[in-house]
């Protein structure tokens, strides 16, 4: 009993050490003002810290405490958790298995297009409300101006390795056959009909290609690296509280055991 009770304690003191910094984190996303425009991992993760944090201290007083009851009640929490977390996991590689760039024939980033990404997170981004925000927060950013002074030629600018969300957002389609004059000024398309974009595409700095599915590809782009990030950390906090289930199983016996005996 007093084995096990020691590591589980240990255990989910650690736990709750680590739900802090996942929960300080989340509080940073939420209110980083962010290139990438598209925030919506902050309160999965600020919710997965939280519920974190309050399991582990319920494991630590009932192993403090030797209480049978809060240890039920943690063991049953700590299962659902690590079904939430195996479900959120499972969910974020499924969403995130398709979509990758496109090489470009002598230009040094890639392009990306929405038919690419799986449906789910094409609705995400064709939302009219969802879509709105987005272009705000980018005709707001420095993402795209700052282009025009780092790459001053033609050349400089077609060996660039733009990010994705500039080069889905900050310049039109290769494919239309505009003319490079700066990066977010270029000259009437040649090509106009080679992809939908061409026609979208616009030298105010507040509009540019912010209307573009490019633009939605490359801030999905962007979304998909951090939910593959989350995705790694979640597999491994899944091996991590199977461990301390597993041990909080070995608790409850104990328990069950002492109670049974009478054991002081």
């Amino acid at each position: 009993m007093g084995v096990s009770n020691n590591v589980i304690g240990i255990l989910n003191f650690l736990t709750a050490v680590l739900s802090i910094p996942i929960i300080g984190a989340g509080i940073w996303l939420a209110s980083k003002h962010s290139t990438d425009c598209m925030r919506f991992l902050q309160w999965p993760v600020i919710i997965i810290g939280v519920f974190i944090l309050l399991v582990s201290l319920a494991g630590l007083i009932g192993s403090c405490y030797r209480s049978s009851c809060l240890l039920w009640i943690y063991a049953t929490i700590m299962f659902l958790l690590i079904l939430l977390l195996f479900c959120f996991t499972v969910f974020a590689f499924v969403v995130t298995n398709k979509g990758a760039g496109d090489a470009v024939s002598g230009k040094g980033f890639d392009e990306f297009h929405l038919g690419n990404y799986s449906s789910w997170l094409q609705r995400q981004v064709n939302k009219a409300s969802v879509w709105r925000k987005i272009q705000s927060c980018l005709a707001d950013s420095n993402t795209c101006s700052k282009l025009n002074s780092k790459y001053t030629t033609v050349e400089e600018f077609n060996a660039a390795h733009l990010s994705p969300i500039q080069s889905g957002c900050c310049k039109p389609p290769s494919a239309c056959g505009y003319t490079f004059v700066t990066p977010t000024n270029w000259t009437t398309a040649a090509i106009a009909a080679a992809d939908n974009d061409c026609t979208l595409w616009n030298n105010d700095a507040k509009q540019l290609c912010y209307s573009c599915d490019s633009c939605k590809a490359g801030v999905l782009q962007n979304v998909k690296k951090d939910w593959r990030k989350v995705g790694v950390v979640n597999v491994i906090m899944l091996v991590f509280l199977i461990v301390v289930y597993s041990v909080s199983c070995c608790a409850i016996r104990s328990v069950k055991r002492e109670n049974y005996y009478g054991y002081a």
